[in-house]
């Protein structure tokens, strides 16, 4: 069976990913920041890990991984004016410096295997424009063309593909749906008319991973309901 590295798989999209990985009969490295958390599946192993921390180390990995999932992510969502320079910087490093840090780190282990595969995630935002967004858009649209130019750089060897989802049922997004009225509005904006959960799109990050999606790379994937092309 492959070895894979989460970042961020303590909760969210992040640990639906692992244990699907897990349950596939796979050895899962996961990766948990401030809130520790106990494996709920034998194949999987967590390990504390700050990205923006200069000497982390990863040498509780094996020789050899055939993926990593970078998870990391913040939603703050305000007007442009009131968002101070410093915020964007913020940003940026949790979402594009750690991510850049993490590959750095750990590629020599994603060359030695013979089907390794990268995923990272955007937003639709990037894609359609949302008001009060440009925080998430800034870093997310950098993570789509980090995405694009190491899909090229290391093509044949590394697939690296991007999901891009709309609003997710996650603890990140809680402060979004914390009401009956809140969920029922977000879910009318969808073609689908409900909101995205981890399952839907940790169905997708394990197909990525995984063999069947050995022709696939260098691709931005919306799993989104539909509201990133559908007018209805």
């Amino acid at each position: 069976m492959a070895n894979y590295l989460i970042i961020g798989a303590s909760s969210g999209i992040g640990k639906a990913i692992a244990l699907q990985l897990a349950i596939a009969g796979n050895h899962v490295y996961g990766t948990f920041n401030k809130n520790e958390i106990q494996p709920d599946h034998p194949k999987i192993k967590y390990f504390r890990l700050n990205v923006s921390d200069e000497n982390g180390t990863f040498d509780f990995l094996p020789e050899t991984l055939n993926g990593v999932v970078y998870c990391p992510g913040s939603i703050n969502l305000r007007p442009f004016e009131r968002i101070k320079p410093d915020d964007f910087t913020k940003d940026y490093n949790l979402q594009v410096v750690g991510a850049i840090k993490v590959i750095q780190s750990v590629i020599s282990k994603l060359k030695a295997s013979e089907n390794a595969a990268l995923i990272f995630f955007s937003t639709v935002a990037v894609q359609i424009g949302l008001p009060y967004h440009s925080q998430v858009s800034a870093s997310k649209g950098a993570i789509e063309g980090l995405t694009k130019a190491l899909a090229a750089e290391y093509a044949p060897k590394i697939r690296v593909n991007c999901i891009a989802p709309s609003l997710t049922d996650t603890p990140l997004a809680a402060s979004f749906l914390n009401s009956e009225q809140k969920k029922e509005s977000n879910e009318q904006r969808h073609p689908l008319k409900r909101i995205g959960t981890a399952q839907d799109i940790a169905n997708l990050a394990t197909f990525l991973l995984s063999e069947k999606a050995s022709w696939i790379t260098g691709q931005i994937i919306h799993v989104d309901g539909g509201i990133s092309t559908l007018k209805i």
